[in-house]
């Protein structure tokens, strides 16, 4: 297994890219209801504070803040990716490498991050993830992408009462 260089800041806030494999594919809008249960159980395991995120249908970004001590945003994404896939039951582009190693080869292995410096930086971040869908012609106004944070005023703790998780699960998708 690869042990990649990753700054391990507990605590922190991210900035992040996940892709499919397969670039132009629909999975992740056309399933979204498959990718908020998978973001729910994985939050549920491992509380997130998201402080912006939009799902477009080949790729997301995501603004998390970890809580205190807990740096791992690494477990989390591979967590919401296994169970969105194993949920599916898609797969994907089928390198010899990835059916070697058992992959269903429907995301890209890695994904992008970036740590959020200060505010302004999180703003810029923040209003990245809003302003994507407009980037990408799906809509001409970020409030008429539904899958998207830009929708909610607040920030919310995934995982910690039930009743944050619920209102910010549904606020993402």
């Amino acid at each position: 297994m690869s042990n990649y260089r990753r700054f391990r800041v507990p605590g922190a806030t991210w900035f992040f890219t996940v892709a499919l494999a397969e670039r132009g594919a629909t999975h992740l809008t056309d399933r979204i209801d498959l990718l908020r249960a998978a973001y729910r159980a994985t939050a549920g395991e491992h509380p997130i504070r998201c402080e912006a995120m939009v799902i477009l249908p080949d790729h997301l970004h995501a603004v998390w803040t970890l809580p205190p001590g807990d740096a791992d945003f690494s477990t989390r994404w591979r967590k919401i990716k296994g169970r969105f896939t194993h949920a599916t039951g898609l797969r994907g582009i089928q390198t010899h490498s990835k059916q070697e190693k058992g992959e269903a080869g429907l995301w890209q292995r890695r994904f992008w991050e970036h740590l959020i410096r200060d505010p302004d930086e999180e703003a810029r971040a923040i209003a990245f993830c809003h302003s994507d869908p407009v980037r990408h012609g799906l809509v001409d106004a970020a409030a008429g992408w539904p899958f998207s944070t830009v929708h909610r005023g607040l920030r919310t703790m995934v995982g910690g009462s039930p009743t944050l998780r619920a209102a910010s699960v549904a606020a993402v998708a």
